[in-house]
């Protein structure tokens, strides 16, 4: 039973390692960062919402709706918006390991939301987190020949971004289920998107990577991650899930030459080893 689920985790944690990579593919057939983020938002948009009317749970509190637009807002429109750009502007396995910044965010933000209490433990892990983004900054050479601040930058707030899947996400947990939440955050963040796109002409082998995208990096990967969590605490989940950047970092490297120096490594397994400092802790 624990197998299956360590299994369905790593799955989930490869299928979301893989993004970056295959968002660098639809960049190289000439799709720009913010239309490949509103396609993802469209296309699963149509996996998500179908499962919900299929389940019949489209339903939505009026009292919802303006916390609703607010994550929407954060959780697809700036989310997805900035993991491109991160992509573009510094390589796909930059982009994953600067999304795990994550955890730091939500131990500050779930102290001065929900009063959780920040742990040495914690205030530790944000020390390595951003110990970790100063030397990614400092040595890694990157995808253009050096890091640029707008690839730090967009990559922390796309890890600010996911950790409102946390902060905002919360309240929901309870009264929604994820295609139903998803019935609704997909389009409003993806119309949010709308105004910001170029759309250009789109090859079959651009068409494919939005859909691998949308499908697998999105869908797939959503409910594998789910269904392993019905069968592990989340702690031990999480700590499973910091595969993603790893296999983000493999395949970016064999299929796209992309790769740290050492002190970018040093920086990566600092952010790494904040990570699970956050999650073991039961502070």
């Amino acid at each position: 039973m624990h197998l299956k689920g360590y299994l369905l985790i790593a799955l989930a944690a490869v299928l979301w390692g893989l993004l970056g990579p295959i968002s660098r593919l639809a960049l190289a057939e000439g799709i720009a960062p913010l239309e490949i983020a509103f396609w993802r938002g469209v296309l699963a948009w149509a996996l998500f919402g179908g499962q919900a009317i299929w389940a019949q749970e489209t339903s939505v509190q009026k009292k919802d709706i303006p916390l609703l637009l607010l994550f929407a807002l954060t959780g697809v429109t700036m989310f997805y918006g900035s993991f491109q750009l991160s992509v573009q502007s510094g390589g796909a396995a930059l982009a994953a390991v600067l999304l795990y910044t994550a955890p730091a965010w939500v131990a500050v933000m779930a102290r001065i939301f929900f009063m959780e209490p920040l742990t040495y433990v914690k205030l530790s892990a944000v020390a390595l987190t951003i110990a970790g983004v100063a030397f990614i900054s400092l040595g890694n050479k990157g995808i253009h020949g050096s890091v640029s601040i707008p690839a730090v930058l967009f990559g922390l707030t796309a890890g600010f971004c996911y950790s409102m899947y946390y902060v905002l996400g919360k309240p929901f947990s309870k009264g929604y289920t994820a295609p139903n939440l998803f019935l609704y955050l997909l389009p409003i963040g993806s119309l949010f998107l709308a105004p910001f796109v170029s759309f250009a002409h789109k090859t079959p082998t651009a068409w494919a990577a939005l859909g691998a995208i949308a499908f697998v990096c999105t869908y797939l990967a959503y409910h594998a991650y789910y269904a392993g969590l019905k069968l592990l605490q989340a702690s031990r989940a999480s700590i499973v899930a910091t595969l993603e950047p790893v296999a983000a970092a493999v395949v970016a490297y064999f299929w796209w030459g992309e790769t740290f120096s050492l002190l970018g490594w040093l920086g990566a397994g600092a952010i790494l080893a904040g990570v699970l400092l956050t999650v073991g802790d039961r502070g």
